[in-house]
C-alpha cells in the first residue's frame, strides 16, 4: 500500500496529517488541469456498457471529479461516491450541488480495507488512482466483481507517470531538477502500481482492454502556477533530507510565495500528464 501517492485522482485514505492538509485543493486543481482524460475514459466506458447504466460506483472518489464526470456521461444513473474521508465527501456534496447534480450523486463513507460497503448492485464500477491505495487490491477487485450486475463494466485508472511541470533549465541551479525529484520519489514508491490486467482477470473479469490517455496544455493554463506550488510543496515535504543541498535550495526558491523565481509567477511552466486505464466486463 503506497502512502505517498494520494496526490492524484482517488483518495482511499482519510489522513489528516499536515502532509495531506492541502490534498483536496490539489485534487481539484489536478482535475481542472488534467481532467480532459476523465471525459475520454468515461466515453470509452459508455461504449462498453450494454444497457443504460442506472447505478455507477466511484471507488476512492476524492473530491469527486470522476463522480461528476460519470453523472454527466450517464444521465440516467445514480452515482455512489465512496471515500473514507469526510472532508472529501463534503467537497463532493458541495460540487454536486453547485453543478445541479445533488439528487444523483450520493456520498458513502467507507474504508475499503474494512470491507465493501452496503451499496446496491452497480452497472459500472470506477476506480481512479485508488486501487493501489488499498491494502489488498485483489480482494477489493473480487468485491467489485461481486458488486456488479452481469455484463457490468469495471474501469481502473492510474497515473502512469508523475506530472511534468518545470522546464529542464530553470535559469537557476542545475538543469534537470524535476527529473531528479521524480527519480527520488520513484525510489520511495510514489505512485507505485502494477499493470492491473492480470489482477483484473484473476478476479473473474473478461474482455480486458488497456489504453493510455495523455493531457498536455501549451501554454500552461492560469491555474498551473497554483497547481505546481501545491504539488511541489508535497514533493518538497516527501523528499526532505533526500535531495542535494543545491536542489533543495532551488526547490525552495520555486516555492517562495513572492520571489521572482516562484512557480506562482513563472511564464515557462509546462503541463504534461498521462494515465493508463483498464476496462473489463463481468
Amino acid at each position: 500500500m503506497t502512502q505517498h501517492s494520494h496526490h492524484h485522482g482517488g483518495h482511499h485514505g482519510g489522513h489528516t496529517s499536515a502532509h495531506d492538509a492541502g490534498l483536496p485543493d490539489l485534487l481539484d486543481l489536478d482535475a481542472e488541469i488534467f481532467g480532459s482524460y476523465l471525459d475520454q475514459v468515461a466515453d470509452w466506458a459508455g461504449l462498453r456498457v450494454r444497457e443504460t447504466p442506472h447505478r455507477v460506483v466511484d471507488v476512492g472518489a476524492g473530491t469527486g471529479a470522476g463522480s461528476l464526470t460519470l453523472a454527466r456521461r450517464f444521465p440516467a444513473a445514480e452515482v455512489v461516491a465512496i471515500d473514507r474521508s469526510e472532508v472529501m465527501l463534503e467537497r463532493i456534496r458541495t460540487a454536486a450541488h453547485t453543478q445541479g447534480l445533488a439528487d444523483r450523486v450520493i456520498g458513502v463513507h467507507a474504508d475499503l480495507n474494512a470491507g465493501w460497503p452496503a451499496v446496491e448492485a452497480a452497472d459500472v464500477v470506477w476506480a481512479a488512482s485508488s486501487l493501489h491505495e488499498v491494502a489488498d487490491p485483489d480482494r477489493v477487485l473480487r468485491d467489485m466483481y461481486a458488486a456488479l450486475n452481469p455484463d457490468g463494466v469495471l474501469v481502473v485508472v492510474e497515473m502512469d507517470a508523475l506530472p511534468r511541470l518545470l522546464p529542464e533549465n530553470l535559469g537557476m541551479g542545475r538543469p534537470g531538477l524535476e527529473s531528479r525529484c521524480h527519480e527520488a520519489l520513484a525510489r520511495m514508491d510514489w505512485n507505485a502500481h502494477p499493470n492491473w490486467r492480470g489482477h483484473i482477470e484473476r478476479a473473474g473479469f473478461v474482455d480486458v482492454e488497456e489504453r493510455s490517455f495523455t493531457s498536455e496544455a501549451t501554454p500552461a493554463p492560469p491555474s498551473a502556477g497554483r497547481y505546481a506550488h501545491t504539488f511541489l510543496s508535497r514533493v518538497r515535504s516527501a523528499l526532505d533530507g533526500q535531495l542535494a543541498v543545491d536542489d533543495r535550495d532551488t526547490l525552495d526558491r520555486l516555492l517562495s510565495d513572492d520571489g521572482p523565481d516562484s512557480v506562482l509567477h513563472r511564464g515557462d511552466l509546462t503541463v504534461r500528464g498521462s494515465r493508463t486505464a483498464w476496462i473489463a466486463r463481468r
